[in-house]
C-alpha cells in the first residue's frame, strides 16, 4: 500500500465487464480505482462468471499501463453465492480488494481466510452498507486486515425499508457512525455514492457534508465526478499556506520555550496542529 492511496480523495468505479471503459479509468486522474464485479454487473450466475475473466485481463492491463495507479477489484458480498468464485480475479498486484456489505467481523476473517487459500493477503475497503454493517462498524474496521472502509448509503437505506432524500436525513446516524469507527480505527473512511452523474452542484454540497463528517474521499462513479472530489476533498492553496505558517509560528514558540501562543487573534491547542499537519500530509501524498 503506498502513501498515494492511504487517503484516496476520489475512488473511480467500472463495470468488471467493460474493458473499454476500464482502460480509461487513469484519464481522469483518480487518486485509486475500482473494477466492480458487484452491483456494476447483473446478478444472474452466467452474466457474473463471464465478467470474471474480462476482469482479471483488464485489472492486468491496466496495472501494467498505469503502474502507478492504485488498482482494486470488488467482488461480491461473503456470504453470496458468487463470492468464492470471485476470489479467483485477485492477483498480488491490486492494491486491494473492495469487500461489499460486511456485516461483523467474523465476515472479515472469512474474507481473510478464503484469500489465504489462493495465497493472497490483500487489504480490504470495508463496505458498510446495511444495519448490521453500520452497528458493528467499530469491530468490522479495527480488523488488522482492513486499510479503507466505505459508507453505501443506497443499500443501507433499502436494507432499513426507508426512503431516500434530498436531503439525507435518513442516512446522517449511520454516515457519522461510520466515519466515528473508522476513525477510531485508524482506517480512512470514503463517503457516499451521489447518484446524479450530470449534477455538479448535488456532489459538491454532498461532498461538502461528507468532508465535515470526517470522510477522506468520494466513491466516484462517472469520470467528471473525480475533479469535484478533489476540489471538495483537496485543500486550498490557501489552507496549505496557513497550516504551513501555523506550523512554523509552534516551531518559533517551541523554540522560544513558550508552551502556549497565539495565532491569528487565536489560542492555539494541539487539535489545531494535528490539522495542520494532516492538511500538509494530503498535500503531499496528492
Amino acid at each position: 500500500m503506498t502513501l498515494a492511496v492511504a487517503r484516496p480523495r476520489s475512488v473511480l468505479f467500472a463495470p468488471g465487464n467493460r474493458p473499454e471503459l476500464i482502460a480509461k479509468l487513469p484519464r481522469s486522474a483518480p487518486d485509486a480505482v475500482v473494477i466492480d464485479l458487484e452491483d456494476a454487473i447483473p446478478g444472474t450466475p452466467d452474466a457474473k462468471a463471464s465478467a470474471r475473466p474480462v476482469a482479471r485481463d483488464a485489472a492486468r492491463d491496466l496495472i501494467a499501463a498505469a503502474p502507478k495507479l492504485p488498482v482494486f477489484v470488488r467482488v461480491n458480498a461473503p456470504h453470496s453465492p458468487y463470492f468464492a468464485d470471485d476470489l479467483a480475479v485477485l492477483t498480488p498486484e491490486l492494491a486491494g480488494v473492495v469487500v461489499p456489505k460486511l456485516e461483523a467481523v467474523a465476515d472479515v476473517q472469512l474474507v481473510v481466510d478464503a484469500m489465504g487459500t489462493h495465497g493472497l493477503t490483500l487489504p480490504l475497503l470495508a463496505g458498510l452498507e446495511t444495519g448490521a454493517g453500520v452497528w458493528h462498524a467499530h469491530d468490522i474496521l479495527s480488523h488488522p486486515a482492513v486499510a479503507w472502509a466505505y459508507f453505501g448509503a443506497e443499500d443501507y437505506v433499502a436494507d432499513l425499508g426507508g426512503t431516500r432524500t434530498p436531503g439525507g436525513l435518513e442516512v446522517l446516524y449511520a454516515r457519522s457512525q461510520v466515519a466515528l469507527a473508522a476513525r477510531l480505527a485508524g482506517v480512512a473512511a470514503l463517503d457516499i455514492v451521489v447518484t446524479a452523474l450530470n449534477d455538479a452542484d448535488t456532489f459538491r454540497t454532498d461532498a461538502a457534508q461528507g468532508r465535515a463528517l470526517g470522510y477522506a474521499g468520494k466513491l466516484c462513479i462517472h469520470p467528471a465526478q473525480v475533479a469535484l472530489a478533489h476540489e471538495v476533498f483537496g485543500a486550498t492553496p490557501a489552507e496549505v499556506a496557513r497550516a504551513h505558517a501555523l506550523l512554523d509560528a509552534a516551531h518559533a514558540a517551541g523554540a522560544a520555550g513558550h508552551g502556549a501562543f497565539s495565532f491569528e487573534g487565536q489560542m492555539v491547542d494541539e487539535p489545531m496542529l494535528a490539522r495542520a499537519r494532516a492538511i500538509l500530509s494530503q498535500e503531499d501524498s496528492a
